[in-house]
C-alpha cells in the first residue's frame, strides 16, 4: 500500500498562521526535518573530534534507541550526507560535512544569544526549539546582536544590570502580566 502525501496549498496574503502553518509554508523550501537536522548536526560534532561516529554513539547522545538512529542514518545517506553501510562507521560526505558545520553554528549562534538575554535554566532545550524554525534573516540578525554584544561589553553589562533590577522588583510570571500597568 503506498501512501501519498497531499500538498495542501495555503493562501500567503494572511497575517498570521499557527506555528505549524509557518512550518507548512517553509516546508517547499527545506529538505531536511527537524529531527534530520538534529541527527547531522550531532554527527558533524562526533566526526569533527574522533573523525567518524557510530550508531551505538550517535544514539547515546541523541538518547534514542539505536534501531531509530539506523533509520535516520539510512535516509541522510540516501541524501547524499553521510556514508554508512549497515554496522559500518559514519562518515559525513563533502555535502553532510557543509550542513553540519552550518546546522552547529546556527545552533551556537541561538545558544550564545539566550546565554546574552540572561537564560541558564532550560538554555538547551530553548535552543533546540528554536533553531529549527527560525529564518536566516532572524539568524543574522541574532548574530548581529551577539557581535555588538560582544563588541560593546558597556552595553552588555548595562542589559545584564536592567534585567536584574527587574528580577528584583518581579516575579517571573509577574513581568509578563503586569507590564502593561506600569
Amino acid at each position: 500500500m503506498k501512501i501519498v502525501k497531499e500538498k495542501v496549498k495555503m493562501k500567503t496574503d494572511r497575517e498570521f498562521y499557527t506555528v505549524r502553518g509557518y512550518q507548512m509554508l517553509d516546508s517547499d523550501s527545506k529538505v531536511l526535518s527537524s529531527s534530520l537536522e538534529d541527527y547531522l548536526e550531532m554527527i558533524y560534532r562526533i566526526c569533527s573530534a574522533e573523525g567518524y561516529a557510530r550508531i551505538n554513539q550517535l544514539a547515546d547522545k541523541l538518547n534514542v534507541r539505536p534501531s531509530s538512529t539506523t533509520k535516520i542514518v539510512q535516509k541522510l545517506c540516501e541524501l547524499g550526507l553521510v556514508e554508512y553501510k549497515k554496522y559500518g562507521i559514519i562518515h559525513l560526505t563533502g555535502a553532510g560535512e557543509n550542513v553540519g558545520r552550518y546546522l552547529l553554528k546556527r545552533h551556537e549562534i541561538i545558544q550564545e544569544f539566550l546565554c546574552n538575554l540572561g537564560i541558564e535554566e532550560n538554555l538547551l532545550k530553548d535552543t533546540e526549539l528554536i533553531e529549527h524554525d527560525v529564518s536566516s534573516d532572524a539568524l543574522f540578525a541574532i548574530h548581529s546582536l551577539n557581535e555588538f554584544f560582544r563588541e560593546n561589553p558597556d552595553v552588555k553589562n548595562k542589559y545584564d544590570a536592567y534585567r536584574k533590577m527587574l528580577y528584583e522588583h518581579y516575579e517571573k510570571d509577574d513581568l509578563l502580566f503586569d507590564a502593561g500597568q506600569k
